[in-house]
């Protein structure tokens, strides 16, 4: 059975290196995993009065939809005001809601923070984790993916470098070791 990772990419800049480096991740799972990309661009804030019959805005429907097909959630964030930008925070607000049906329960996760800055994007990191412990979704911790000084990480051709595939490389690897003690 093929396991799905959910892919969350916090930055929406058409080019954004949090984007290619989701996309690199994707490309390197092993046969057996399947990376879906889960939009959070389009949902409202959350609300709680739209959240009853009648009222729930299409996108929470399908977000919701969505996670609940996944085995495991991959965040990639950049880092905004030394913290995780709001697209993140408010798909795990719709996530979580209605009380009682949260989408994140148990779920293995990747952290990856990248940004073009030599702090790494560390305060978005440990934000986004603060989160996730009260999710109940069991983070990967080491290696530790900070993902930092990303534009000298890419080539003329905007592709990550070996040395960093390389780094992605392990980080899948221990992320799929993880998730099969997980979900055994």
């Amino acid at each position: 059975m093929t396991k799905k990772i959910g892919i969350i990419v916090g930055s929406l800049r058409k080019d954004s290196y949090n984007r290619k480096a989701a996309e690199a991740f994707a490309n390197l799972l092993p046969e057996g995993y399947e990376a879906t990309f889960v939009e959070v661009g389009d949902l409202p804030l959350y609300n709680e009065d739209l959240d009853v019959e009648g009222k729930v805005p299409a996108s929470w429907t399908r977000f919701r939809e969505e996670l609940k097909a996944v085995d495991g959630v991959y965040f990639f964030t950049p880092e905004y005001n030394r913290s995780l930008p709001a697209t993140i925070k408010n798909a795990l607000d719709v996530g979580s809601r209605p009380y009682g049906e949260s989408v994140w329960d148990s779920k293995p996760a990747l952290v990856v923070s990248v940004s073009q800055g030599a702090v790494s994007g560390f305060g978005a990191n440990h934000h986004l984790r603060q989160s996730l412990v009260f999710l109940n979704m069991p983070t990967l911790q080491q290696p530790e993916a900070y993902i930092g000084n990303v534009a000298n990480l890419v080539n003329e051709e905007g592709k990550f470098i070996e040395d960093t595939v390389n780094f992605f490389q392990l980080i899948t690897d221990k992320y799929v070791e993880f998730f099969e003690k997980l979900t055994k």
